[in-house]
């Protein structure tokens, strides 16, 4: 992985600036991450993937966007997908099973092949979060169902047919997003139900995943951690791996997130330090990115390891 470092970092605009190709070429970020700001149209954005590659001589160097569908749509610029919501989804697998496998797989195959269109390969979904009555909004119509069992085996739908489009998929908010009764972007969630009940509920759908990344909630769950967000919890990582069974590179939900009460230098460490293998870094802002930079390790061999095993579904 040639000296790359654990961490995923936003940029500004539609290409990189001068300070930015500096900056990749020093730090080495493991992923970019793309959002609107960086998306006018599909020649723009394969010419700033394209450009972003060339640095690392790696034509299947990370770059993830996240492209839920609905009102989170990246994509903006490009495509609509107002109406393509995970809720509109779940309620499509429930009255008509056949129906829903025929949109919902043309949904992801379009979905895909735009992606890959713009020279993206990890698209940050599913979300396993279950739709809770009387929680943040935030989630909502992001959740495919309020069944656990649903939002399970429509994830694993979703992660079998974008691998099988050569599409990495990262399953958020592990351990679970659902019962946040505020939007962790500016508060801190806590969730105050016992672990058993979690395990059959929220936990559920995360359980034996086949997707190559996971991203973390940024949530305290206070029965199993009542100190720390699930990113920054050694409990809770560790009881992802063994209760939860995740085996493949855990990232970190957006480092710049106010539900992260600590300095940024504080929070990059805190989550290598927990047991994520990988922080997220959004925002673009130059001298957060250089803070996130320089206190993330060098890539271990587990995160190399897992890498290449995720190289191995691109086309």
């Amino acid at each position: 992985m040639n000296n790359r470092r654990s961490f995923i970092t936003g940029i500004k605009s539609t290409k990189l600036s001068l300070k930015e190709k500096i900056f990749i070429k020093k730090y080495k970020p493991w992923g970019v991450i793309l959002f609107s700001r960086n998306i006018n149209n599909i020649k723009q954005t394969l010419a700033l993937t394209s450009s972003i590659r060339k640095i690392f001589k790696d034509k299947k160097y990370p770059i993830l966007i996240d492209q839920e569908g609905g009102r989170v749509n990246r994509l903006k610029n490009i495509i609509t997908s107002k109406n393509l919501t995970s809720k509109f989804f779940g309620e499509k697998y429930l009255k008509n099973r056949k129906e829903f496998e025929f949109i919902y797989t043309m949904f992801i195959n379009k979905t895909s092949f735009l992606l890959r269109s713009i020279g993206v390969n990890i698209n940050t979904i599913p979300l396993l979060d279950l739709r809770v009555k009387g929680s943040s909004n935030i989630i909502g119509d992001r959740s495919f169902s309020s069944d656990p069992k649903v939002v399970s085996k429509i994830g694993d739908y979703c992660i079998k047919y974008f691998h099988k489009n050569g599409v990495g998929t990262v399953i958020k908010h592990i351990p679970g997003h659902g019962l946040a009764k505020v939007d962790s972007h500016y508060f801190t969630p806590t969730v105050t139900k016992k672990e058993n009940f979690l395990s059959k509920k929220d936990f559920f759908p995360f359980k034996k995943k086949k997707s190559f990344f996971a991203m973390t909630a940024h949530i305290i769950f206070n029965k199993i951690d009542h100190k720390n967000v699930a990113t920054h919890s050694k409990v809770i990582i560790n009881m992802i791996r063994k209760k939860i069974g995740f085996r493949n590179i855990i990232i970190s939900d957006d480092l710049s997130m106010k539900s992260l009460k600590g300095t940024l230098k504080e929070n990059t460490i805190k989550t290598f330090n927990a047991g994520c293998n990988l922080a997220l870094h959004c925002n673009g802002n130059f001298k957060e990115m250089e803070i996130v930079g320089k206190n993330s390790p060098i890539v271990n061999k587990f995160i190399t390891k897992k890498t290449s095993e995720f190289y191995k579904i691109l086309s």
